[in-house]
């Protein structure tokens, strides 16, 4: 049966945004206008955002379940940028009431009242339950493995989702237009932070890697229909970074190997944050290696709706009908 619209142009259909020539620079000028949430932000990869873009002049919610870290990174921030719209509020990703008292608070702290950009940055590792503790046959009461990795990088990264695309299409000032583009007044942003190992397997770190993909399969269906509430999704896949995520035997491992350098990962997610026109892309970043030139990030997944399967060329059809027409044209 044919079609009834053409493949072709479905990437434009789902607002995707071209790939990115990430030789060009990018301009910071719309950070000082944004109030951004960031989870896991008390260290590692969410406090060198929170530094980076408080330090630009944004204005952010840090949240993290450390609260004495959290606590002094904000006091640090506030003294060094001299930015008093930097804030930190406890949180536990893995509950649910936590994370609505951390929006309702986040929206409450904002310069004018909403949450432009939604980071869902916080998670784990450590031992696999999986490899390291199988349960003994025979055991009449084996116990259930230990699935907090799973609970925090996945089941955390859902419920942040879930309370990102309802806050920040209610971001007032904001606009959700029809045509091909979601430029407003203010901007919608919801960044994933998935790692490489949404791509490829980490030997020893079956949990990890599930929860991940998992991130990464979240990102890719999102980034077809989150364009119906104005929202746009970018996904964020850092290498291995020296940072407190990596247990000491990730070190030693990778002792004398090449690592993603975390002032790279924190360039690719303010190009993703700053950059309003990108929309629906994936960035891996890794060890700056040199193939003709020095290269450390990469666009992964970027044209994967090219040969996208009949159902989802057809829901986004319908999706893109009920957008420009409303109820009648669904």
């Amino acid at each position: 049966m044919a079609e009834n619209f053409p493949r072709q142009p479905l990437l434009a259909q789902i607002r995707q945004s071209p790939p990115l020539d990430l030789s060009l620079p990018y301009k910071t000028t719309s950070l000082p206008q944004k109030h951004i949430l960031i989870t896991g932000a008390a260290s590692g990869l969410g406090a060198s955002f929170a530094t980076a873009w408080a330090s630009a002049g944004a204005s952010v919610v840090a949240s993290d379940i450390n609260e004495a870290a959290g606590t002094a990174l904000v006091a640090s921030l506030r003294s060094k940028t001299g930015n008093a719209n930097v804030h930190f509020v406890p949180c536990d990703v893995t509950s649910w009431t936590d994370q609505v008292a951390l929006f309702r608070r986040a929206v409450e702290l904002s310069p004018h009242g909403g949450i432009d950009c939604v980071v869902a940055n916080a998670g784990i590792a450590g031992k696999e339950p999986l490899q390291t503790a199988p349960p003994r046959v025979g055991d009449p009461n084996p116990p259930p493995p230990n699935l907090k990795v799973l609970k925090v990088n996945l089941d955390g990264v859902v419920y942040t989702t879930h309370l990102a695309l309802a806050y920040l299409k209610a971001n007032p000032g904001s606009a959700a237009p029809s045509d091909s583009t979601l430029e407003g007044p203010r901007d919608r942003h919801l960044l994933l932070v998935g790692s490489l190992a949404s791509l490829a397997p980490i030997a020893g770190q079956p949990l990890y890697g599930a929860a991940k993909h998992g991130v990464l399969g979240l990102f890719r269906a999102l980034r077809a229909s989150a364009f119906m509430s104005g929202v746009r999704v970018n996904l964020l896949m850092p290498y291995f970074v020296a940072t407190p995520i990596m247990p000491a035997a990730g070190r030693a491992l990778l002792a004398g190997q090449p690592l993603a350098q975390i002032e790279d990962v924190v360039d690719a997610a303010t190009r993703l944050v700053a950059d309003h026109g990108i929309r629906g892309r994936g960035l891996a970043v890794g060890p700056r290696i040199r193939v003709v030139e020095e290269k450390a990030v990469w666009e992964a997944y970027a044209d994967d709706f090219e040969d996208s399967e009949a159902f989802t060329r057809r829901v986004t059809g319908l999706m893109n009908k009920a957008v420009r027409y409303g109820v009648l044209g669904w």
